[in-house]
């Protein structure tokens, strides 16, 4: 870690300012990779190759489950992918680059930084990117090099950040493996400033009502409790099937008679890894919420936004986006 990221972190605990208590190894490139940061109410952090740890008291056993397991994923997929700004650009649709311009960001569960390479291309003051595992590292490695960019490892529902002291706060793909949704979205709309930009996608449950009916209870009772590696084999058939298939979408006639046919369209884009990556991604983790429309649109009533936005995304999830108010 920068020294400079300490302006934008606190305590995840009681939301005071850390400071460097110790440092036990500096890289020539300035970040502290082995060390010890505080709070003045006595709250003690490690830094660990590079990346603050600040965990708060009492993590949620089921997230850290979670992490670990999307850890490993990240590990083994730990390249960056060619259409990765694409993609990124469809899941925040209608924010984009000029939102994150010279801007102070918050990410909430940030994966192997795909994302935050992305942002900090689109001119980010500084950004913030959090992880609970340990594709924190990883982020890490990929964003070094980046002096705008700060990747901690934390937990989104306790962010280690002042509240209301962001521009710009979003969360792709994270909220609906959280074994609280909500929780983490609030979490994440209180690091914003008034008039600055909140921003999420989530699964959506209209139209993949038959992932809940049958894949859900595989995956939570087999796949979800098998060795990565182990896993990282066994669904690399179905995987394979699935990329042969998604060819069927190149000729629109096709794609105008089957199902998912905006989802597909964009699979059949991608080389096999990257499918491979993504059916992996979808039987690994121990929680994964498919959200109906009704409570995505919850979230964002209170009074607490304007200019609320909420789209249903390749006719499988929702995005959302808006200005936070109070």
């Amino acid at each position: 870690m920068r020294e400079s990221a300490l302006r934008l972190l606190r305590c995840p605990n009681c939301r005071g300012e850390l400071e460097v208590l110790a440092e036990r190894e500096r890289a020539a490139d300035g970040h502290i990779m082995e060390g010890e940061l505080g709070c003045k109410k006595g709250c003690r952090f490690e830094i660990v190759r590079g990346v603050p740890r600040l965990l708060p008291q009492g993590v949620a056993s089921e997230s850290v489950e979670t992490a670990a397991r999307f850890g490993a994923e990240w590990q083994t997929w730990d390249h960056l992918g060619t259409y990765d700004e694409e993609w990124f650009r469809n899941w925040l649709d209608p924010v984009g680059p000029a939102d994150f311009a010279d801007k102070t960001v918050f990410e909430g569960g940030c994966g192997k930084g795909r994302h935050t390479i992305i942002a900090a291309k689109w001119g980010v003051r500084d950004i913030v990117s959090v992880d609970l595992g340990v594709a924190a590292w990883v982020a890490f490695e990929h964003t070094r090099a980046l002096e705008n960019v700060h990747v901690v490892q934390a937990d989104l529902c306790h962010p280690p950040v002042a509240r209301g002291s962001f521009d710009l706060a979003f969360s792709v793909g994270v909220l609906h493996h959280l074994p609280e949704p909500r929780k983490g979205f609030d979490a994440l709309a209180q690091a914003v400033r008034r008039g600055g930009r909140l921003a999420i996608w989530v699964y959506g449950l209209e139209s993949n009502e038959w992932i809940v009916r049958w894949v859900n209870p595989v995956r939570e009772k087999m796949t979800a409790r098998m060795p990565p590696k182990l896993l990282y084999w066994l669904s690399l058939p179905p995987s394979a099937a699935l990329a042969a298939y998604v060819r069927l979408y190149k000729s629109d006639a096709l794609a105008a008679r089957l199902p998912y046919a905006a989802y597909m369209k964009r699979l059949a884009e991608i080389p096999l890894r990257e499918v491979h990556s993504i059916v992996f991604d979808q039987l690994v983790t121990p929680i994964a919420y498919y959200l109906p429309e009704a409570e995505v649109r919850s979230w964002f009533n209170g009074g607490r936004f304007d200019d609320v936005q909420i789209a249903w995304h390749n006719q499988n999830s929702w995005r959302g986006c808006a200005v936070v108010r109070t």
